[in-house]
């Protein structure tokens, strides 16, 4: 068996997706087709968006690859998956956004090899980087584990450790991760599927770690709180971690009307927070410095 004339379909849908399919396409690992989420809308004109997986094959591999977006996972998906190919090797999974049910990973030969940007046991479910982020938890890595019916439960394939000196916002540390993710994906589809190398680990899980669901109010401070020492590290993180959504932000009265406040930049150095830039409802990006004479002396 070599890499040129495996068979796998590719699940992802979102800039971290996008990351490891770069790895893949690097290695000459071509999917005969990527399951990726409806198109959406969003924003103020409500206007139909495409999940940045779709756009990627778009760009990458117009009609080449197929682009499924199914809205469940049911018999007439796994009958889709059947019409592509009557059997595969593996399916890859990086940041697809759905519960795969039991009955589409069995399918392949070498079952569902998940990208998880943390290092399992720890850090199970939807947010393990931002998580990292806000515990300050600077050793973390990517594992590539191989799935079953249970969330990010599944044995282990590979690991590698990545460590972070200091937090950059979480847009950068993902990409990092999806980076190191999806060369370390080419290593394990080498050595498990090809060479069959690998001896899958199961994980302790008497010690797995379990992340929460990100939400907006998570980025609401007291904007008393910048200025509060016993803080400034936690709000700092928390900028770093919710950046770019849904981002930090605090209310302040200003011409007799409650606006909201988002800050866009900030470091932190010699123990001290230092907030760089903010954009104020209705307004555009400025410094702090500005936004501090302009709305608040």
């Amino acid at each position: 068996m070599s890499k040129n004339n495996l068979k796998f379909i590719f699940f992802g849908t979102d800039f971290f997706s996008v990351k490891v399919l770069e790895e893949l396409k690097k290695s000459d690992l071509t999917p005969l087709a990527i399951v990726t989420a409806p198109d959406r809308k969003s924003g103020r004109g409500q206007k139909l968006q495409k999940p940045p997986a779709k756009i990627w094959v778009e760009n990458n591999f117009a009609e080449q690859i197929k682009v499924l977006q199914p809205e469940k996972l049911d018999d007439i998906f796994l009958e889709s998956l059947k019409s592509i190919s009557p059997e595969y090797d593996f399916f890859a999974v990086a940041s697809y956004g759905k519960i795969i049910p039991k009955k589409v990973i069995d399918l392949p030969k070498f079952k569902a090899l998940n990208v998880h940007p943390s290092l399992l046991p720890f850090y199970r479910g939807a947010s393990p980087i931002e998580s990292a982020i806000l515990d300050d938890q600077k050793e973390t890595g990517v594992t590539i584990m191989l799935m079953d019916e249970k969330m990010d439960h599944g044995p282990i394939l590979n690991q590698e450790i990545v460590f972070f000196e200091e937090w950059s916002k979480k847009i950068l540390v993902e990409e990092k991760m999806a980076l190191i993710g999806g060369k370390l994906l080419t290593d394990t589809i080498n050595d498990f599927v090809i060479k069959k190398e690998i001896e899958p680990q199961e994980q302790n899980h008497e010690t797995a770690t379990f992340t929460k669901k990100i939400t907006k109010e998570m980025g609401q401070i007291n904007f008393t709180d910048l200025e509060n020492e016993n803080k400034s590290r936690e709000i700092f993180l928390k900028i770093q971690a919710l950046n770019p959504w849904p981002g930090v932000f605090f209310f302040i009265k200003h011409l007799d009307k409650e606006i909201r406040v988002k800050i866009t930049n900030a470091k932190f150095e010699n123990q001290k927070l230092i907030i760089e830039t903010v954009i104020p409802e209705g307004k555009k990006e400025m410094s702090f410095a500005d936004f501090n004479k302009g709305f608040i002396k």
